[in-house]
């Protein structure tokens, strides 16, 4: 028997990750250069300003949204759940931020309509609706997007 391994045929391929395959299918309605800039602002700064608002009406509120994005991300990639415990710690320290400077519900709420037009811009640019209106967890594998793309430029897996 030949030591060498034969390449599965195409019928056989190894299934993608659940991971993969949202991200492919998010990816599909943000192909649009303009587009997927606005995101990779908007994104984040949509998620800034949900973690300022939830912290004004209760900080323990902010830590629920977090703890339970957490846990579907460790279900998908741990090097997206790492990542994403990183951002969630410097987005609690900016909110904590605002907080002390008084700021924390105009700058929110500010943030937040802004960002979320600037989304819809994009996706009117891209022609596409966003994805969350087929399915709600969309709304977390938006960073989990943009994250992936800085990952690819950086070289890492997820």
């Amino acid at each position: 028997m030949d030591s060498m391994q034969t390449p599965l045929p195409e019928s056989m391929d190894i299934p993608q990750r659940k991971v993969d395959t949202l991200l492919q299918h998010y990816g599909l309605s943000h192909t649009h250069p303009v587009n997927e800039v606005i995101h990779f602002v908007a994104i984040p700064a949509i998620m800034l300003s949900l973690n300022g608002l939830l912290f004004a009406v209760h900080p323990a509120l902010v830590l629920l949204l977090i703890a339970a994005s957490l846990v579907y991300y460790a279900r998908l990639s741990w090097p997206f759940t790492l990542c994403m415990l990183l951002l969630s710690s410097v987005m609690l320290a900016l909110v904590d931020a605002m907080d002390a400077a008084g700021v924390l519900v105009q700058a929110s709420v500010g943030i937040f309509v802004v960002a979320w037009i600037f989304q819809f811009i994009g996706h009117h640019l891209e022609g596409k609706k966003p994805s969350f209106f087929e399915d709600l967890q969309y709304l977390l594998v938006g960073p989990l997007f943009v994250l992936s793309k800085a990952f690819e430029r950086l070289g890492v897996r997820w």
